[in-house]
């Protein structure tokens, strides 16, 4: 009997983990900043903990809603393929099948194989056949709006809480350094976390997020010591 070869494929996880990756990033680069900024331009321990509270609360709802936009407008693409192809398969079955047929042909097969293929897939599920091979559409990479606007929020959350937490527990005098320290660090490892998942290669993507993460930190804290007043 031979032995069953598993695979484990990225692209079933592309869809929440680009969402989570993307939610934690933001959560923890807009806080500190945020809170940098703020603790930059005032010593009050107060008005840095509503602003990164605020942050909190105002990203990771803002994260949830513009995920579900953008990913229901996928959804709704999607949808609308599924509904004319079915359309398509119910009025024009013979022109659907030439077009399958064409497709195979493309991709290397015989004209006679491909018919044998295309009758046998047609057969099975005509429908499944035609989204996946002429739309690129299957169940691993479909559009899920509520679950990747759960993802992006609950992310955008976790992210958010390491500055919050050492704007609770350091001095003020120290806030700015001590976030900005940590939050490099944070950035570092979701970074190579989100590259190891998704098969990327880590040392681009933690110096990709490191870079731009000290230059957001580094401008907010700018503008809070130019202007002395709360961003």
């Amino acid at each position: 009997m031979r032995a069953l070869h598993l695979e484990r494929h990225k692209v079933g996880s592309v869809g929440w983990l680009r969402a989570a990756v993307l939610g934690a990033n933001d959560g923890l680069l807009s806080t500190a900043s945020l809170v940098i900024g703020v603790a930059s331009a005032t010593p009050e321990h107060g008005a840095i903990l509503i602003a990164g509270i605020a942050g909190l609360l105002a990203g990771s709802l803002s994260m949830a809603a513009g995920e579900y936009v953008s990913v229901s407008s996928q959804r709704d693409a999607e949808q609308a393929d599924l509904a004319r192809e079915t359309q398509e398969l119910a009025t024009q079955p013979e022109a659907e099948h030439r077009e399958l047929v064409g497709i195979y042909v493309a991709r290397g097969l015989t004209p006679d194989l491909a018919e044998q293929v295309v009758d046998q897939l047609m057969a099975k599920d005509a429908l499944g056949a035609h989204l996946r091979d002429e739309l690129g559409l299957s169940e691993a990479t479909a559009a899920r709006p509520l679950q990747a606007a759960l993802a992006s929020a609950l992310a955008f959350a976790v992210g958010a809480l390491p500055p919050l937490l050492i704007a609770l527990l350091v001095a003020p005098a120290a806030i700015v350094v001590s976030i900005a320290a940590s939050s490099l660090v944070v950035l570092a490892i979701l970074g190579a976390l989100g590259a190891r998942a998704g098969g990327a290669k880590i040392w681009a993507a933690v110096l990709r997020v490191t870079f731009w993460g000290a230059l957001a930190m580094l401008v907010t804290a700018g503008v809070g010591r130019l202007f002395g007043t709360t961003v």
